[in-house]
C-alpha cells in the first residue's frame, strides 16, 4: 500500500494496521454510515482486517480496538483508512 492513499477497509491486505481516516454514506444504505459510527468506526481510531470469507470474500472479520465485527465488504467499503505506519509492505 503506498503511505497516505485513502481506501476503502474492504480493499486493505490482511494483517494491515489502518487508521480511519473518514465514514462515508453508501447510496445503497445511507444508515450504514452512522450504524458504522456507532460501534466505533471514527477517525483515528486504529483497525485491522483480520480475514475475509471463504466464498466471494464476504463477510470480513474486522478489529477496531478491542472489538471484532463481521462486515459485509459494502459496508467497510463506507470506512476509509491509510496506512498506520507509512513504509510498511503487506
Amino acid at each position: 500500500m503506498k503511505d497516505n492513499v485513502e481506501v476503502g477497509l474492504h480493499q486493505v491486505p490482511i494483517g494491515y494496521p489502518m487508521t480511519v481516516r473518514s465514514v462515508v454514506e453508501s447510496s445503497e444504505a445511507p444508515e450504514w454510515a452512522g450504524w458504522l459510527r456507532e460501534i466505533g468506526f471514527y477517525p483515528g481510531e486504529r483497525v485491522v482486517l483480520m480475514n475475509r470469507g471463504f466464498l466471494g470474500g464476504d463477510p470480513l472479520m474486522v478489529r477496531i480496538g478491542m472489538s471484532t465485527f463481521a462486515l459485509r465488504a459494502a459496508e467497510a467499503a463506507c470506512v476509509r483508512v491509510v496506512a498506520t505506519q507509512p513504509g510498511l509492505q503487506p
